[in-house]
């Protein structure tokens, strides 16, 4: 069955009751170790659907701004654009593949923090007004190459526990405000609104306390230099748990009440990303190379020595890494421990493991310690959760090219949207039937061997 996806060209598997995701998976598996033993993943785009109810359920005033940043594939981009979000762009090109959906420019904001002059001058042509701004020099260069710019103050937060910085880097502080409004003023820059971002490492929600306030300042200090003000972005850092979500919501709910009230007619966004993609896609690959280390020579740190010292430690190399789809892996921290795709027995010794990429770069390590049992070249891992950060532009790494991608959806995902009237044409040809059938029953197990 196909399903490998080029990016103006690609197909959604529909599966009948009697087919699951860990059956496709299975099927490719089979098909990759017949012809190459390439990396791939599957994508489950009914997990978008979920992902939109729960939103629409818990965060209904907030308006998902999508950042495509996050997986700017074209199935996704098509069921999010179909399901009637807005888009947060970082460049030209994420820019023009909504476009190309057909998405109206007032639906499309602007967020990189460094942007492009000819990237500027490319949203202006298009008519992508909003862009967002955090200091003189950005904002002097908005107004010779947008200067019709909506823009949104990108104000700073800081995590109340002390164990986040990442969130002083971009976002001007309170106290530059006033200066900047000056500086737009006199450029005859419009200022529409205010944009902060909490990070989906901060595990207070509190955080949004200050950061509403202090937006509420903003607002109120643009209103002394004349700037009609309608737009409050909440930024993202939302991790896809519906528990974070509830208690985010518990928490900025009242405020928005008594800050920014319906009536004031300030119109609340967000733009949550891993949110909606990270569970609903599956990256398979495959072990290349293998190496045991003895046990007294190599410790991975963390690990406690309660094992006999002549028992190995296995480092194995796999056919993607940090220069792919595990890019993220270079900024943020990696939690994901894979799962082994080959059945083994329940007391089958465990080893303490290591899992790298192809690049034999020591950056290049995906896992740095799990228990394993020994496997083989050929035999393949599967890590959940990797429709984030995973699949956004190709790398340059030698000849690395993106995994291809297949895409399911359950046909109850698929009778879901159709009565929600959730469609459209280009989305709608790229289905095809996918019967139970494909499950490979024990008379159709192969070997894995390299």
């Amino acid at each position: 069955m196909k399903g490998f996806l080029e990016d103006a060209n690609y197909s959604i598997g529909l599966l009948d009751e009697g087919a699951t995701l860990g059956d496709v998976i299975d099927n490719y598996v089979y098909e990759h170790t017949l012809t190459g033993k390439n990396a791939f993943f599957v994508g489950d785009l009914g997990k978008l659907l979920k992902k939109h109810n729960q939103w629409q359920n818990v965060m209904a005033p907030v308006k998902p701004f999508y950042a495509v940043k996050c997986n700017s594939t074209p199935g996704v981009l098509e069921i999010l654009a179909a399901l009637g979000i807005g888009f947060a762009c970082s460049s030209k090109s994420e820019m023009a593949l909504v476009q190309d959906l057909g998405i109206a420019p007032e639906n499309i904001i602007y967020t990189n923090p460094c942007k492009q002059a000819s990237q500027i001058k490319y949203a202006a042509k298009t008519g992508v007004n909003i862009l967002t701004c955090d200091n003189e020099s950005e904002l002097k260069k908005i107004a010779r190459n947008h200067p019709s710019a909506k823009l949104l103050l990108h104000i700073a937060t800081e995590d109340i526990s002390g164990a986040e910085e990442m969130n002083m880097k971009f976002g001007t502080m309170l106290k530059s405000c006033r200066h900047l409004m000056e500086c737009a003023k006199e450029l005859e820059v419009q200022i529409v609104g205010v944009k902060f971002h909490i990070s989906s490492s901060c595990k207070e929600p509190q955080v949004y306390v200050h950061a509403i306030s202090d937006a509420r300042c903003v607002f109120d200090m643009a209103e002394e230099f004349g700037f009609k003000m309608n737009m409050l972005d909440i930024g993202g850092g939302f991790t896809g748990s519906e528990l974070q979500l509830e208690e985010v919501n518990h928490v900025i709910s009242p405020l928005l009440d008594v800050y920014f009230p319906e009536e004031s007619g300030v119109n609340v966004i967000a733009e949550p990303g891993c949110y909606y993609v990270s569970s609903a896609f599956t990256l398979a690959v495959n072990i290349i190379a293998k190496k045991a280390v003895e046990y007294d020579k190599f410790l991975p740190s963390g690990m406690e020595q309660t094992r006999s010292d002549d028992e190995p430690i296995f480092m194995y190399y796999m056919n993607d890494g940090v220069y792919g789809s595990f890019a993220s892996k270079l900024s943020e921290k990696f939690n994901t421990i894979p799962e082994v795709h080959k059945k083994y027995k329940e007391d089958e010794p465990l080893f303490a493991s290591s899992l790298w990429g192809p690049s034999c770069d020591e950056l290049d390590q995906i896992v740095e310690n799990c228990l394993l049992p020994e496997l083989s070249v050929g035999d393949w891992l599967i890590f959940d959760n990797m429709g984030s950060g995973t699949l956004g532009q190709q790398s340059a790494f030698n000849d690395f090219q993106r995994p291809p991608v297949y895409y399911m959806m359950s046909f109850n995902d698929w009778y879901e949207m159709q009565d929600a009237g959730i469609t459209s044409d280009t989305l709608m040809k790229n289905f095809f039937f996918v019967p139970s059938c494909i499950q490979l029953s024990p008379e159709d197990s192969f070997s894995t061997a390299a």
